[in-house]
C-alpha cells in the first residue's frame, strides 16, 4: 500500500467516524437535547464563518450570517434526511444565506483589512522561518490573492472557495450549490482562469 493510498484510507476513515458522531448528535438533537446541537455547532462554526466571510467580505456581516445559518439549521433539522453529509447540508444553508444577505444589503466592496488576520483565508501557509523581507513578500502575495478572489463574480468565487480553500469534491459542491457537476467544473475552470489573469497584473510578487 503506497503513501497516497494510506492517506486516502485515513481520510476516508476519519470522515466516516465524523459522520457517525454527527449522526448520533443529530439523533440527540431530535430527541430534544439542545446541548447536542451546541456540539454540532462547535464542530462547524469556524468553517461556516470563513465561508460567509469570503462571500460577504466583512467580519461583522459574516458573524451575523453564521448565527442565522445555525438558527435556520436548528429549526430545519427535522428536514435533514441524511442523503448527504451533514456538513454538505449545512454549507448549502450557508451559501443561500450568504447570497441572500449580499443581495439584500447591496453592500459596496469592503476593504480587505477585516480579512488580514484570517489564516483560513490564505492559499499560502505561514512559515515561521521567514526573514522580514520574506514575511513581507508573503503577506503581499496573500493580499494580492485575496483581493483577486473577492473580485471574482460571486458564482465563480463560491465554487473556487469551496473547492480550492474548503477542499470539497465536485460532487459535494454540486450538492451544496444544487448544480450539475459539469457546471461546477466549468465555473471552477473559469474562476481559475480569471484569477490567473488578475494575478498577472502583479506577477512580480510570485517570481
Amino acid at each position: 500500500m503506497n503513501a497516497s493510498t494510506v492517506r486516502q484510507f485515513s481520510a476516508s476513515a476519519e470522515r466516516d467516524a465524523t459522520e457517525k458522531c454527527e449522526s448520533l448528535l443529530i439523533e440527540h438533537c431530535r430527541a430534544g437535547e439542545t446541548g447536542a446541537f451546541d456540539d454540532l455547532m462547535a464542530q462547524h462554526q469556524d468553517r461556516i464563518f470563513n465561508l460567509c466571510l469570503w462571500h460577504l467580505r466583512d467580519s461583522e456581516a459574516a458573524a451575523d450570517a453564521t448565527q442565522e445559518v445555525f438558527i435556520r439549521a436548528f429549526r430545519s433539522l427535522h428536514t435533514f434526511r441524511g442523503d448527504c453529509a451533514f456538513s454538505t447540508w449545512l454549507h448549502r444553508i450557508a451559501v443561500n444565506i450568504a447570497w441572500d444577505q449580499a443581495h439584500n444589503r447591496r453592500r459596496r466592496p469592503m476593504p480587505l483589512s477585516s480579512l488580514e488576520s484570517e489564516n483560513a483565508l490564505s492559499f499560502e501557509p505561514a512559515d515561521c522561518g521567514d526573514t522580514p523581507d520574506e514575511a513581507l513578500s508573503r503577506r503581499e502575495r496573500r493580499h494580492a490573492v485575496r483581493e483577486a478572489v473577492v473580485a471574482l463574480p460571486e458564482h465563480h468565487r463560491m465554487v473556487l472557495v469551496l473547492f480550492d480553500i474548503r477542499g470539497y469534491a465536485y460532487a459535494e459542491i454540486a450538492q451544496i450549490l444544487q448544480l450539475p457537476i459539469g457546471t461546477v467544473r466549468s465555473r471552477l475552470n473559469r474562476a481559475r482562469t480569471a484569477l490567473r489573469e488578475k494575478l498577472e497584473l502583479c506577477r512580480e510578487l510570485f517570481e
